[in-house]
């Protein structure tokens, strides 16, 4: 209780022999066991009526109370944790199937543009310029529409 071990007990003792004497040391004794004794009763029965108190006021329903509705959370969100886990594999699956049929799609419209986009070549092997096409919604910043070619140095052109 007080965590005292035996040596100590023997010191006390002899210090309360030395003190009190050998006619008066029993009585004492007598006391203090008789106080300690009460003191243990007293802590008894105190411990007895919190229990009670507690048992009255329902904590031991509302504990089990509290403890079930904590397991049944617990269980919920175990679930539903499960459920966005597979969700998220079968979101990750079906991504990459699209992106599967995606990269088809982009290959065959590749390869039926290619044919499209090579440029027309002359019977003497050189490529044909667009012409330059005026458009109506441009704003006329130019008495004539820029030539289509580019010049050869631009660099060259300004200094002139």
């Amino acid at each position: 209780m007080f965590d005292i071990s035996f040596g100590e007990l023997l010191i006390v003792g002899l210090v309360a022999l030395i003190v009190l004497g050998p006619e008066r040391l029993p009585t004492v004794a007598r006391t203090i066991g008789a106080l300690v004794g009460r003191a243990q009763r007293f802590v008894a029965s105190v411990k007895s009526d919190i229990h009670q108190h507690s048992q009255m006021a329902g904590f031991d329903d509302l504990k089990q109370d509290v403890q079930q509705a904590a397991d049944a959370f617990r269980s919920q969100i175990e679930s539903e944790v499960a459920g966005v886990r597979e969700l998220s594999q079968q979101i990750g699956q079906t991504a990459q199937a699209v992106e599967q049929e995606a990269g088809q799609l982009l290959d065959e419209a590749a390869r039926q543009i290619a044919p499209l986009a090579e440029p027309a070549a002359d019977s003497n092997g050189a490529t044909a310029v667009p012409a330059a096409v005026a458009d109506d919604n441009q704003l006329d910043l130019f008495e004539a529409a820029p030539s289509a070619a580019p010049p050869d140095n631009p660099v060259v052109k300004v200094r002139e």
